[in-house]
């Protein structure tokens, strides 16, 4: 068996690829956008103008090793699901809790965590965790890539960011590289 791909879209994708990149089984997670209405659409573009893009990142990940529902498990305790259109102080669209499926498999897995995860537990109120095709994955410029391994001390990464980060570590050491 190959590879396979998620792509989440979690509210600002620094803190969703750091995380990502640090899973045993995760191949590799991209910055990037899904969703809109611009082809090839820069971060200039999705942050100031009504493109549609959510800010996601695309995983390649061994099935073999995680599957796409132990994803959906961690993607559920990374981000809040039940604000709509941001993630703390990152307002807007493209900060929208998003799963963008590859096959109809996904898409039902996806529906299926939803009704798992939904359920009070995580969180008081509903989710609103769109769920739809991906037409097409544009990555986000290079230097989003590996955004917060390179820059851990920038201002949002040092207090956003990092923290996220180690929450994420703390909770889930078992699955890490």
């Amino acid at each position: 068996m190959g590879v396979e791909v998620a792509v989440l879209g979690a509210g600002c994708f620094w803190c969703v690829e750091g995380i990502f990149n640090s899973i045993n089984g995760v191949e590799k997670a991209l910055s990037g956008f899904a969703g809109g209405n611009v082809e090839n659409p820069t971060y200039r573009q999705v942050c100031d103008t009504d493109t549609n893009h959510a800010e996601v990142v695309e995983v390649t990940f061994n099935p073999e090793i995680i599957s796409y529902k132990e994803l959906l498990e961690i993607f559920w305790n990374i981000h809040n699901p039940t604000q709509l259109n941001r993630q703390g102080e990152d307002v807007g669209t493209q900060y929208r809790s998003s799963i963008f499926y590859t096959s109809e498999l996904q898409k039902q897995q996806a529906e299926a965590s939803i009704k798992e995860f939904d359920n009070g537990t995580l969180y008081e109120d509903k989710f609103v965790t769109t769920v739809e095709p991906l037409d097409k994955f544009w990555p986000a410029e290079d230097y989003h890539q590996g955004y917060y391994n390179e820059n851990p001390d920038q201002p949002y990464c040092s207090a956003v960011v990092g923290p996220k980060i180690a929450k994420f570590k703390s909770k889930f050491k078992p699955i890490l590289k």
